[in-house]
């Protein structure tokens, strides 16, 4: 191998020394924290042994490798040595590299053998070995068998080390670079160097203006067919993650791709050479094109089997009649008798259909009864069916009738707490288990008669399509949400297509019942999803104010508004406060900011600690931002900070973040630390499937970008009791105005009609995976309106 200065030049700095112990080893993103005894450095220090970091793999004690990098001055941990790439040191004798060979590392090689090795290649054998395996062939006690361990084991130990510093040499940083050799390995440099375009399809965090820059490098022409291919798949899978879409027409496809080409090389390609292109990627399988439409495989796949399951759900018929009218009638006065209600027609005849029919639409927005009628629901299919509703009366392998689920954590507790029952996240019915998928399916399904699903508004295509393969033969199906609420955060808007299909009975609930209780914020959401802003919105009521103030002016408002309320008793979790953006001086990330300092100051005693710009303590309002179903912990999920540790307190020597979810606590080590983030302000698309006692809700023109009817109107409804409006009366009045939901482009709808009905290869189907990746990784700090214009 090389020496560092014909490689980099004079000035590349290094540690060189023998690794004595690994400290630390992330076996996901292979970040590393050794202590080195130095042998030779270009730097001036004293110590004999230093912290080296960077990104490895798992490497070996008291072995010598070099690092290159530069010393960064850690704020807790003190002076390390951050690594931007690195190599293992050769032995550079015969009699050092007989030894090197014939050690444990390479299984099957002999000290005669090792010398056999060395006699015929000489002391370069290592490198040539690596370059080219078959320089082995017609050594002695060497088979081909032998000789493939041989070099797979040297590209194991030796050929990463070279990988990387290749990265590095095109430009790819440390983290970047360990992420693209753990998808392609030891064949990461020739599928850069024959399709760099392929990184955007495989690698997350690689774009295509990324690869083409690498592309350039390499010398691949404007023309060519994969920078065209990877430039198309780029915008369609852009375009729906951050827009909601779930197909892109072919025309939108060729507009965007000419576009991006363009401006990345200024190539004028032609239509005609990308159409060329988009028709080879339909041949690949790497999108699906269906009546002008351009769809990822994963979404296309998830409309069809969406619409294929509810149809099925759809033709089952012995729900009809299923109990004479009487019966019902009868059953419903003693239930209402017991439970103390009288329920309106609307909500009789939504009770009536979900328990004749095999599927059910209910949707109503904030006062008009869903949550009465599901338990109305709930209570009246047990009379009916005579079946408990306590979940101790059933034995262990008995299956529990009712499935209540929800797509956040929040919403299934707030559906438990209105039945009485147990309610779990789709994901956790499902059972999701990260990298292997969802335990049930078709050939495993759920278990259940009856189903709800809460918020449906919220639901995505993909989690829609999985819920509907999992559930068995014969169950009663019903989907609940309020179709004025923001679209799901995913691709698709299945609620809205669903209710557009008109061909699921549908109860639409619009009295208002809670604005009998004196609830002007209900009645102010109802004229809010009419377009309209009462003429009193500046006169405070018993549950609501409006505090006019401009943006440069926001955050002492805040201030005032949040002391007011901690003097009088409520603390962090029963005031949420919500803002559309995150960037920006009344953003998300600043309020957070002023807010910990006002809910959880610092304090002597209190621990606390560092990660990136951000200080967590103990106390501290906390966001989950990632599902992590083995901790039964998922996005949107809102905790505590209970414990803080220090690594020097614990064996792992790691800084630890205990964080109590509703009493499930969940310990993050430093490098998980992504996963969350300060909950005091969080955005409304986070905050969907919620609902807080106090509710402040910033609104200045300085958000005009993100404010839109629907947005505004999510944040409103989150309110149960009490709602503090902090901004300018023009900018609410514009957002209430701007109704331009920025439509998605669906087919949902036409698939449940039966256009486009056409045969579909279900095997296929079965071998795309579910996008694992949370639709929000990534994305914390992002909703769809990020985008729009």
């Amino acid at each position: 191998m090389q020496e560092s200065a014909d490689l980099f030049g004079e000035q590349e700095r290094y540690v060189k020394g023998l690794i004595k112990v690994v400290i630390f080893h992330n076996d996901q993103n292979l970040y590393s924290v050794l202590k080195v005894r130095v042998h030779e450095t270009t730097e001036e220090i004293d110590e004999k042994e230093i912290t080296v970091t960077g990104y490895f793999p798992l490497l070996h004690e008291d072995e010598v490798y070099t690092f290159y990098g530069s010393f960064t001055n850690h704020p807790k941990f003190g002076q390390q040595f951050q690594t931007e790439h690195f190599r293992k040191e050769l032995p550079q004798t015969k009699e050092g590299i007989i030894q090197y060979l014939s050690s444990d590392l390479f299984k099957g090689i002999g000290k005669k053998t090792a010398e056999a090795i060395v006699e015929k290649l000489g002391e370069s054998a290592i490198s040539k070995i690596l370059e080219n395996p078959s320089v082995l062939e017609g050594i002695p006690k060497i088979n081909k068998e032998k000789s493939k361990q041989l070099a797979e084991a040297l590209i194991s130990h030796q050929g990463l080390e070279r990988i990387m510093i290749a990265l590095n040499q095109l430009g790819f940083g440390p983290q970047l670079a360990m992420k693209i050799y753990q998808v392609y390995k030891d064949e990461t440099l020739s599928i850069i160097q024959a399709n760099p375009y392929q990184l955007v399809q495989d690698v997350e965090g690689i774009g295509f203006v990324r690869a083409d820059e690498l592309g350039k490098q390499l010398g691949i022409i404007d023309q060519d067919p994969e920078r065209i291919k990877a430039a198309c798949h780029y915008n369609i899978e852009t375009m729906c993650l951050q827009e909601g879409h779930v197909y892109l027409t072919i025309d939108q496809l060729v507009m965007k791709t000419k576009e991006l080409l363009d401006r990345s090389q200024q190539s004028g390609i032609q239509e005609e050479t990308i159409l060329n292109e988009i028709e080879a990627l339909q041949e690949e399988n790497k999108i699906i094109v269906e009546d002008g439409r351009a769809y990822m495989p994963t979404l296309f796949y998830a409309e069809h089997g969406l619409a294929k399951n509810i149809k099925k759900v759809l033709e089952q018929t012995e729900y009809d009649d299923l109990f004479p009218e009487s019966e019902f009638l009868l059953s419903l006065g003693q239930l209402e008798e017991r439970m103390n209600v009288q329920y309106a027609p609307s909500q009789k005849d939504a009770i009536q259909k979900a328990l004749m029919s095999p599927m059910l639409l209910l949707t109503g927005g904030p006062g008009t009864g869903k949550t009465t009628v599901i338990k109305g629901i709930v209570e009246l299919y047990a009379d009916l069916h005579g079946c408990s509703l306590n979940v101790n009366d059933y034995k262990k392998e008995e299956p529990f009738p009712i499935v209540l689920v929800a797509p956040t954590g929040r919403a299934a507790k707030r559906m438990s707490e209105a039945t009485g029952m147990p309610a779990v996240t789709i994901h956790r019915l499902l059972k999701w288990n990260g990298a292997d998928g969802f335990e049930h399916g078709e050939d495993n399904p759920i278990a259940g008669k009856l189903i709800i699903i809460d918020e449906v508004s919220m639901v995505d295509i993909w989690i829609a399509n999985q819920l509907f393969k999992a559930l068995p033969e014969n169950i009663q199906v019903i989907m609940v949400g309020d179709e004025d609420q923001l679209p799901s955060v995913g691709p698709g808007q299945v609620l809205k297509d669903l209710l557009s299909a008109q061909i699921i009975p549908t109860v639409r609930l619009t009295d208002i019942y809670r604005q009998a209780e004196g609830s002007s914020i209900i009645e102010l959401a109802h004229d809010i999803k009419n377009g309209t802003l009462p003429a009193n919105i500046v006169t405070p009521t018993a549950d609501r104010s409006f505090i006019q103030c401009t943006q440069a002016q926001m955050k002492e408002v805040i201030e005032k508004v949040i002391n007011s309320a901690i003097r009088k008793g409520y603390s962090a979790k029963d005031i949420q406060i919500l803002a559309p953006m995150y960037r920006g001086s009344a953003g998300i990330d600043q309020l957070n900011l002023l807010l910990q300092e006002l809910f959880n100051p610092k304090a002597p005693n209190k621990r606390e600690i560092k990660y990136g710009e951000i200080v967590y303590r103990n106390g501290d309002k906390i966001l989950q931002l990632v599902n992590q179903p083995d901790s039964n912990v998922f996005n949107g999920d809102i905790g505590e900070i209970v414990s803080i540790f220090y690594a020097k307190e614990n064996t792992e020597k790691e800084d630890m973040i205990v964080v109590s979810f509703d009493g499930n606590e969940v310990t993050y080590t430093k490098q998980d630390f992504n996963q969350f983030t300060h909950a005091f302000c969080c955005s409304i698309h986070k905050s969907q499937g919620s609902e807080f006692p106090i509710v402040v809700l910033p609104i200045v023109k300085g958000y005009f970008r993100m404010l839109r009817r629907n947005l505004i109107y999510t944040a409103i409804t989150r309110s149960k009791r009490s709602l503090v409006l902090c901004g300018e009366k023009e900018a609410l009045k514009w957002g209430i105005s701007n109704n331009d939901s920025s439509e998605r482009q669906t087919s949902l709808m036409l698939k449940l009609i039966g256009v486009n009905d056409n045969p579909i290869d279900d095997e296929l189907q079965k071998e795309l995976p579910f996008p694992l990746a949370d639709a929000n990784i990534g994305m914390e700090n992002i909703t769809p309106y990020d985008f729009m214009e």
